[in-house]
């Protein structure tokens, strides 16, 4: 039998991350449904993405303080199968008992949001540490995310289009069976050796270390602002709001922000530099983008501008990684962990206020006067004004940059 190597290893994390990628694209693409079949709200659908993203970063917080204590390597060959768990639960619960089928989502997610959040942790520390491993390697690592999004919306919205919204929960046994997969390969490969010391300015008298990683840290909290809003609501956005048919609302709309999303983060793995320049042009692209999205007076625009932010979010979150790694040096698993707990609050918080926002708008007694006097309905109106709050994030983040620039200049 072939020995396998680190470079078997790398495949193997790519491949890992890929199969991932249902666990936080699914999920979207069935709110509406949920909310027509369920009769579930807009604010509890947004609480799903919280309770998601909140779970994550549990398990960030964790890691960042304890890291020591935890066996690294069977922690990353023991999330596929938490992921295929989680996956299961969400769709076999609703399917048997269907009048506690909130409940079961809530299940569903709180499982495989803790393999989610291994993997934020983990799989970017795993490739790091990897002899040889270079900027490039953890953006094509980062860019599987956006692919695996591709694949999920493609065959999903196909599937709901040709099968029917009723059979959801088969498609998510689908995609529940492919992380076992992942499982079983790597079991096989050896796996690098994780640094799990705490970070510490103790290095640095100054304090230029640890305020660098605060701030990196606030960037990143933006940056998943931006960047998880957009690809969790835009189809409901596109179908409800824009009145745009799910199957095309998906598929130009979901689809499109994956596709530029994971394009983008491959050219930057090949021909990328200056990651300060890309993020400062990213934050200022979303903050159009939004208000565009928002404001735009015709579908076609405003879903143009939604699919535009697939390519201003792409490198928000690798790239605030890519900072951090050039410009702090000696980073461990328990950095990463406090990296991806302040994406993890972003992306719990924005998506769930974008949630509430179009409900609380929708439901103001102003807002039917107000929208009559756009031609919009208050539904309409929720999303719009959300969008716009939203935009607020990368908005900040341009401040955030400026200031880290200036730290390590």
């Amino acid at each position: 039998m072939k020995t396998l190597n680190y470079q078997n290893t790398k495949h193997t994390c790519y491949f890992t991350n890929l199969v991932m990628a249902p666990a936080f694209s699914l999920p979207p693409l069935l709110f509406a449904t949920f909310h027509e079949t369920y009769g579930i709200s807009y604010t509890l659908l947004g609480t799903l993405v919280l309770i998601n993203f909140c779970t994550q970063l549990c398990i960030d917080l964790i890691f960042s303080f304890f890291s020591r204590f935890f066996n690294v390597h069977k922690a990353l060959r023991t999330m596929p199968l938490i992921t295929a768990l989680g996956l299961t639960i969400y769709a076999l619960i609703p399917m048997l008992f269907p009048q506690y089928a909130y409940v079961g989502l809530v299940i569903g997610t709180i499982i495989f949001s803790i393999a989610a959040g291994l993997d934020e942790v983990l799989m970017s520390s795993a490739v790091a540490a990897i002899p040889g491993s270079t900027d490039a390697d953890m953006s094509i690592l980062h860019s599987l995310y956006g692919y695996g999004l591709i694949i999920v919306v493609s065959i999903s919205t196909l599937f709901l289009r040709f099968v029917g919204d009723d059979y959801w929960m088969y498609l998510t046994f689908f995609w529940a069976a492919l992380p076992v997969i992942a499982a079983v390969l790597m079991m096989r490969v050896p796996l690098p050796e994780m640094d799990t010391a705490q970070p510490s300015a103790a290095a640095d008298r100054s304090g230029k270390r640890m305020k660098g990683l605060i701030l990196c840290i606030c960037l990143i909290f933006l940056g998943a602002c931006a960047e998880v809003t957009m690809s969790n609501w835009i189809s409901a956005y596109a179908e409800k709001a824009l009145y745009i048919p799910k199957v095309w609302g998906d598929l130009l709309g979901m689809m499109l922000f994956a596709g530029l999303f994971a394009l983008v983060r491959s050219a930057y793995a090949k021909f990328g530099k200056n990651i300060f320049r890309v993020l400062t042009v990213s934050m200022a692209g979303a903050v159009v983008c939004y208000i565009v999205a928002a404001l735009a007076p015709g579908a076609a625009v405003s879903l143009i501008a939604c699919v535009a932010l697939g390519i201003c979010t792409s490198m928000l979150w690798p790239g605030t990684l890519i900072v951090m790694e050039e410009n702090i040096p000696a980073v461990g698993v328990a950095a990463y962990a406090l990296m991806a707990a302040g994406g993890d609050l972003g992306a719990a918080v924005s998506p769930q206020a974008f949630g509430i926002i179009v409900d609380q708008v929708t439901a103001a007694p102003w807002a039917q006067t107000l929208a009559s006097g756009l031609s919009l309905t208050t539904e309409q109106l929720g999303f719009r004004a959300a969008l716009l709050i939203v935009a607020v994030f990368p908005g900040l983040g341009l401040l955030v940059l400026a200031r880290l620039k200036k730290l390590f200049k």
